[in-house]
């Protein structure tokens, strides 16, 4: 630790609220990684959906002030003690935690894996928190088959894209929903076969065309991003014995939920979170190296919306909520 700075820039809240909460500091001291943490110098930072949720208030953060983020890329610069051999210092990682909005932070090795030679800094940071949301989601959410059905929400954004593109690779039939005919385009690009408008006046209509595009069936599941907003009508679209995923909350929570409803036709809900998929370094690494591939094999779209320096924190906040952005949204201390 002795040649690391004593200080540090970086992003944090000292009480919930909007874009004005989140203060960018030049003070904050450079931590020191514990028993199984590695200190990581960070290079590009991602921004997610869920850190406005923990802006908010939505999430409640564990404490107050609170450096938000939940993943990053930089490199490995000092060791706590039992960190695994392959996170020697100076080796290129990414890693899913808390506190990334800074120069430096210190993560659990569980949660911190090298980076291949095959796989940019910048590249790995927009793919590791939604890609791995998305191929959790197709692999253990409900492990979707060749040929089934599936319809994404918000599918021109970050979570939404990787779905659109893990799907065809995998085989599967994608209809996508997003609020304009231009994120309707990309998400065809990026794999979707069927494109829907959604609007709150048009539930039955939309309810319609997707059992018309299955054939009367329905979809095997769905994949829904958005919330309180389209909750209903996407439930009324999902098949028999087929399941209804419910993983974020963009146009506010789900309103409390009958559970008679799903006996209708026998669906399955449920509200993963990609932490409780990964809980072990084990199941990270697994399903980091198939993402690995699949980047590289498949040739996947890393898309990425724009890089913000860290102190324009309050301008990605509000871009991300404004909805209008496709790709990820990355910070560079």
């Amino acid at each position: 630790m002795a040649s690391l700075p004593k200080t540090m820039k970086g992003v944090w809240i000292e009480k919930p609220g909007g874009t004005e909460v989140l203060q960018y500091r030049t003070d904050i001291p450079v931590p020191e990684p514990k028993d199984g943490e590695v200190l990581v110098k960070n290079e590009f930072i991602g921004i997610n959906y869920i850190d406005t949720y923990f802006r908010t208030g939505l999430y409640p953060p564990p404490h107050y002030p609170y450096i938000l983020g939940r993943e990053c890329s930089g490199t490995v610069v000092a060791l706590g003690p039992n960190t695994p051999s392959d996170l020697s210092l100076n080796t290129r990682v990414v890693y899913t935690g808390q506190y990334a909005y800074a120069e430096y932070t210190p993560v659990s090795a569980n949660y911190t894996i090298p980076i291949p030679d095959s796989i940019s800094s910048k590249d790995a940071t927009a793919a590791i928190l939604q890609a791995l949301t998305a191929l959790t989601l197709i692999r253990e959410a409900h492990p979707v088959k060749k040929g089934d059905w599936v319809l994404v929400t918000a599918a021109a954004g970050g979570v939404g894209l990787w779905l659109c593109q893990l799907l065809k690779a995998v085989g599967a039939r994608t209809i996508a929903t997003a609020s304009t005919a231009e994120k309707r385009e990309l998400a065809k690009k990026n794999g979707a076969e069927a494109l829907l408008e959604y609007h709150d006046e048009d539930r039955e209509k939309f309810v319609g065309k997707v059992l018309e595009i299955t054939g009367g069936e329905g979809v095997a599941v769905a994949f829904d991003s958005v919330g309180k907003a389209t909750f209903d009508a996407v439930l009324k679209t999902v098949k028999r014995k087929g399941s209804m995923v419910s993983f974020g909350n963009s146009s506010g929570a789900v309103d409390p939920f009958t559970i008679g409803r799903l006996s209708a036709k026998n669906v399955k809900l449920l509200r993963p979170t990609l932490f409780n998929y990964i809980v072990t370094r084990e199941e990270l690494q697994q399903y980091a190296a198939e993402l690995w591939e699949f980047i590289t094999k498949d040739k996947m779209d890393v898309r990425i919306h724009d890089v913000y320096p860290l102190k324009d924190v309050v301008r990605a906040h509000q871009d991300i909520e404004s909805r209008k952005t496709t790709g990820k949204l990355l910070l560079q201390p």
